[in-house]
């Protein structure tokens, strides 16, 4: 593997990272110069500096070898979180290193996760740079930087072939600059028109745009300590489902929808898998919430369990309820929408509802050829074939998802986690939906645990948003042949 050409595209990276950085420090010098300016402005100096140096330095290569493929789309997750942390760590505040890191990976990430007490005492350029870091990081570091860098001709291809998994590459008929452009429109079309639907159902612009980008990255990044129950408005909730929902199916799909091709939102069963366990869960926990006594109205139990179910699917994370004190059942439904969230090719994370359709279906094959032995029984998902790898590679994806939770949850216990925060925790770093129960609710976050359960939980952060494969593959990368 040549590091130096791993080192030069990590570089084109850092410098689409700084521009964010400083686009965050224009809105501070927008705000009178907030605390946040002169942090943002060195950070975005360091961080373009950074990587200048290989540009300069490293001869421009043309073609890349799948080693080296992983490593820069690995190494640009790893080093765009260091560098996320100058603007935190400059400003100070409640960010210590640990604390920075925590934010900062959680911001790239999409978990939405926090450390913060005060969310509101931070500047809004700080703010604005969170909301970024999360944007960012919904459909990917690299992709991003593909979009802006067409120089990289032939090495387009292998980079967003590793950044996008192959069941998410699916649905996606198209050469890679055409998949990569169809990516930004959607992307960006999605927040511009959340942006402006938000702005016209009550919030200032700033809000607006911040919370459209948090919730279209499905981040779940607020700009208030209660979330988005701050507005206590029926209409903001509602925008902010559909455009949740939305950033959580395909966006080839969602594509295909709008240029009115065939492989559409209507026809495609895993996006009404998707749709129809939201509705479903949402009525069953508004059912639970009413006999409990919990909410006194059908349509209040209705209002905030729809919205919870579609943020934690959609793995946002966003909240307008204190979902601990919710039922039993409540509590488990939830966690099973944190462990299958949204579709593949989305900016949502976890196992991904593709999955959990073909295993569903491996699983009845399974017990059919039980009974016919002689039987020849394929496997179809949407009317098409899944090969026997994909099916294999599924099983594997799903089993190895469950032995990191289970993980996860030992060293949460290790060092003092009780079971429920622990198990929770686990779900919601690696599945990338934010909140869990117990002392990382809805209401409350991580700002208490110690720091090895924070850097836990940023490795099964990185580990979920990388496809846990894309991150255990650098692992043995010496070994590749």
């Amino acid at each position: 593997m040549r590091v130096h050409v791993v080192i030069r595209y990590i570089g084109m990276v850092l410098q689409f990272i700084a521009s964010f950085m400083l686009a965050s420090a224009f809105v501070s010098m927008f705000y009178d110069y907030d605390s946040a300016f002169y942090p943002l402005l060195l950070s975005s100096f360091l961080t373009a500096l950074l990587g200048l140096f290989p540009l300069i330095f490293v001869d421009k290569v043309d073609e890349i070898n799948t080693k080296e493929g992983y490593a820069i789309v690995v190494g640009s997750w790893f080093v765009a979180c260091i560098v996320g942390m100058f603007p935190y760590l400059i400003w100070g505040g409640e960010f210590t290193i640990i604390n920075a890191w925590f934010e900062s990976v959680s911001g790239f990430t999409t978990t939405g996760a926090s450390i913060l007490n005060d969310i509101e005492f931070l500047p809004r350029g700080l703010l604005f740079w969170r909301a970024s870091s999360a944007w960012i990081g919904g459909i990917g570091v690299v992709m991003f930087a593909l979009v802006v860098l067409p120089s990289m001709g032939r090495s387009r291809h292998m980079l967003s072939n590793v950044e996008m998994s192959s069941i998410a590459r699916d649905n996606f008929h198209y050469r890679s600059k055409v998949i990569i452009r169809i990516l930004s429109m959607v992307y960006a079309g999605l927040t511009l028109t959340t942006t402006v639907a938000l702005k016209y159902s009550g919030m200032s612009w700033f809000d607006a745009l911040t919370h459209a980008m948090s919730s279209c990255s499905t981040c779940g990044f607020s700009t208030k300590n209660a979330s988005v129950a701050f507005w206590d408005s029926p209409a903001i909730e509602g925008i902010l489902m559909v455009a949740m929902t939305l950033s959580a199916i395909h966006f080839g799909i969602l594509y295909a929808t709008v240029t009115g091709r065939r492989n559409n939102i209507f026809r495609s069963e895993v996006v009404r898998t998707f749709i129809g366990m939201m509705v479903v869960i949402a009525v069953v926990i508004a059912i639970s919430l009413v006999a409990e006594g919990i909410y006194p109205s059908v349509g209040e139990a209705i209002r905030h369990a729809s919205f919870q179910v579609v943020s934690i699917t959609t793995t946002s994370g966003f909240a307008t309820a204190d979902t601990n004190s919710w039922t039993p059942l409540a509590i488990a439904l939830l966690v099973f929408c944190s462990v299958i969230c949204g579709c593949a090719g989305s900016t949502s994370g976890g196992m991904k509802v593709d999955r959990l359709l073909i295993a569903t279906k491996v699983i009845r094959n399974r017990m059919k050829i039980q009974l016919h032995p002689n039987a020849v029984i394929r496997t179809k998902m949407d009317g098409a074939v899944q090969d026997d790898s994909v099916q294999s590679l599924v099983m594997t994806f799903i089993v190895t998802y469950i032995l990191l939770v289970l993980l996860g949850t030992i060293v949460y216990a290790l060092f003092g986690c009780d079971l429920t925060t622990g198990f929770t925790a686990s779900i919601a770093c690696i599945s990338n939906v934010g909140p869990g129960f117990g002392e990382v609710g809805s209401m409350s976050n991580f700002s208490e645990l110690p720091t090895i359960l924070k850097l836990n939980s940023t490795v099964l952060m990185l580990i979920g948003r990388l496809e846990i494969f894309g991150f255990i593959q650098l692992l043995f990368i010496r070994s590749w042949r």
